[in-house]
Parts: structure tokens; sequence; C-alpha cells
């Protein structure tokens, strides 16, 4: 089994190593799909690859579903940057086989609306007309199609995703790909998880229809006309490991922690070099008879030189969650952010999930 999973991690390695040298990787291309879903996850601090098991592992690592033991639906809403971007998500899971295997499919927009159009502002006599102005939305869009098996103590999952982006009517892009996880229980208590996004790489394929008058507005004011291009996202590996430590009969102690592997170049994580950046996150969630639940989580770990005196900072972003679970619905809240607390953009995230028992 080890010499195995040494032999897919080298294999994976050698085909990274490969694509990274291709001039159509990007670094944090699709990055919205690395957000985050659900307010549980996102009080953790994004460690999730061992832990999760419910709707949201089709985002997180599909081979989680299989957790899932009824149908089961979530949903969140969240708005970043004072309300002008918003994401939002819908999921389902649905148990099939006698609960052995599980499908889901997970749906992810992220988006800003009513972005001025200022390329027809000024007429041909030079005079400037308000009234031309519209409004058009930059959106994201990720569809996830999740299957999940268990196999004794391992559990695999896999998601096929389409991708579509867009800017107005100006560029639009279409892409295809792949996921791959797996979650190992060591026994009751210790549970280790790996998931592979975007293996080998997928692949996003953009279309621009600027028209003539909007690129020569473009041509005038000095902006690059781009044109259509296939955009390449590399592979990330997370691996995790998670210990649910039981206090008590009714109470207990989950930790959690992730290693979040990119290969698209050198990003401001951590651990940083020109082939790999590593991103460490941790969690912990403490329950009260499975009903209550208190979480804490610190992700986002940086180290950068001050442009001031030169001195080195270290950052880590502190995220505080609470749960409650009531028969078949569960409320999750979370004080989350996209950076650092004194940047000003933590957000308040509520997300929804609810399990359709079948009726007896």
């Amino acid at each position: 089994m080890q010499r195995y999973i040494g032999f897919l991690l080298c294999l994976f390695i050698l085909i990274q190593s490969n694509f990274v040298t291709a001039q159509n990787v990007r670094t944090y291309s699709n990055e919205f799909l690395s957000l985050g879903v659900g307010a549980r996850a996102l009080g953790m601090g994004n460690a999730q690859t061992a832990v999760v098991n419910d709707v949201t592992a089709g985002y997180w690592n599909p081979a989680g579903l299989n957790g899932v033991e009824n149908i089961q639906f979530s949903a969140m809403h969240a708005e970043w940057f004072a309300g002008i971007s918003k994401y939002d998500y819908l999921g389902v899971a649905i148990p099939i086989a006698d609960n052995s295997r599980t499908i889901g499919i997970s749906a992810i927009r992220f988006g800003v609306d009513d972005i001025p159009n200022t390329l027809a502002l000024v007429n041909d006599d030079g005079s400037i007309d308000y009234n031309n102005v519209s409004a058009f939305s930059s959106a994201d869009y990720g569809f996830l199609f999740s299957y999940a098996q268990e196999l004794g103590p391992i559990r695999l999952g896999g998601n096929a995703k389409l991708i579509h982006r867009r800017a107005g009517s100006f560029a639009r892009a279409w892409g295809l790909g792949l996921d791959l996880g797996a979650q190992y229980a060591l026994n009751e208590n210790f549970t280790l998880g790996l998931s592979i996004r975007d293996f080998p790489v997928s692949y996003n394929s953009w279309a621009y229809s600027f028209t003539p008058e909007e690129k020569e507005v473009l041509q005038l004011n000095d902006n690059i006309i781009p044109i259509n291009t296939v955009e390449l996202t590399a592979s990330r590996l997370i691996f995790g490991g998670a210990y649910n430590w039981r206090i008590s009969d009714k109470m207990g102690l989950l930790s959690a922690f992730d290693l979040d592997f990119t290969f698209d170049g050198k990003r401001n994580t951590l651990i940083k070099s020109n082939f790999t950046s590593i991103a460490p996150r941790l969690g912990l969630e403490f329950n009260y008879d499975r009903f209550l639940f208190f979480r804490a989580g610190f992700n986002n770990m940086q180290q950068y030189t001050n442009d001031t005196d030169g001195s080195n900072v270290f950052s880590i972003q502190p995220n505080l969650g609470l749960g409650i679970r009531i028969r078949e619905l569960s409320i999750d809240y979370a004080f989350t952010g996209l950076n650092r607390v004194g940047d000003g953009l933590y957000s308040n995230i509520i997300s929804l999930r609810f399990d359709l028992k079948p009726k007896i």
C-alpha cells in the first residue's frame, strides 16, 4: 500500500514538473474554486481534507461523500469587499447502492455585478455622454459532478468539473478538469486525507469579442487587446490529517491540519520555492452532544519582507465559527476573511445543511 501511494506521488510530481514549464500555466488560475464552501470549514481555517464527511465533500475532498447517509443539501451565500463580490454555493449528495456509493453535484458562482462599461463614454466629437455608460457582470461558475465509493477503511472519490467564466460580452471561457480524493481511517480516531485538484491540469479556452469601436478605444488608451487562448490550471495536492479526541460521553474535540501544495509558481505562502509553495492550515472543533459546536482555525500563513524597514513579517489569519444541529437541520456560522484582520476583509458567513431522511 505504501509503495503504491509512493509511486503515485512520484508520478504526480513528474507530471507537474513538465506542466509547470508550459507557457500557458497561470498562477492563481481558477482561484475562485479555492475560496472554500460551508461555514463549518471556513471556521476551521479550511482544514478539511481528512475531516469532511458531508455534502460539502464534493468541494473539499470527494472521498468524504462516503460519510453521507441520507440525501443531503447545503447552501451558502457570502459577500466580500464590503458586498462588492458575491459568492454562492449549492450542493446535493445522494447515497446509492445501499450507501456504499455516493453521487453529488456542487454549483459555485463568484462574481461582481453592475460594473460600469465606459468604453462608449466619449463621443466621436470628444463630448462626454453618460447615457452611453452601461453595466456588465464579471462572474466565474464552477459545476462539480462527484462520485465516491468506500472500500473498507479507504474512501475514494473523484470530480468531473465544468468551468465557465465570463466578463460581460467581452470575454468568456469554458473549461474542464478532474479532481481525485482519498481518505484512510487508521483507527476510529485518526484519519488521513489526500486531494488532488485539476489532475493533471484543467483547461480553460478563452474567446474575446470586442467590436471595432471598442478595440479602437482600448488602443487609444494603450491597452493590449487580448487574443483567443488556452489557459492551463496546474494541479494542487492537499494532504491532511485529523484526530478525534473523546473528552466524555457528550463532549469531543476534533483537531485537523492540511498542507496545500501548489505548483503554478512561487506564491506568498509560508513555505515557497520555484517548484512548489506550501500553505499550512489548522482547525479545531469542539462539540457538545453533537448538538452544539465551537470552531477555530488558522490559515493564510505568510512570511514576507516589510517594504518600510526591510524586516521579516509573519502573518496568520485566525477564524472562528459556531454550529448548531436541530434534528435534520444544521446551521453554521463563521467569522472569516480573504486575508488578515487588519486589512478589513472579514465577513460573517452562514451556511445551511439539511438531511432528507426517508420516512419509516
